[in-house]
């Protein structure tokens, strides 16, 4: 008898180009250049400093798969 492997968990579908915050396009040069196979650029996001309380509010299946947008990265730093 074999044994049959477990299905993954189930992950809801990320958009790496959106914001996790608030579904705009996030302006991430490396995601775009994943997408269209090119080596990675400098970004924005790179330099950028995203709080804590900020980065707590990206949804758990987004976290390291979709940047904050420049929007809403200045809008905590107020």
């Amino acid at each position: 008898m074999s044994a049959v492997c477990p299905s993954p968990p189930a992950f809801p579908a990320v958009d790496a180009a959106r914001c996790p915050l608030c579904g705009q396009g996030n302006g991430c040069a490396m995601e775009a250049a994943r997408a269209g196979g090119t080596p990675p650029s400098a970004c924005w996001c790179m330099q950028a400093d995203f709080p804590p309380a900020l980065r707590a509010r990206v949804p758990e299946a987004a976290r390291g798969r979709a940047c904050i947008c420049a929007r809403c990265a200045a809008a905590a730093a107020r």
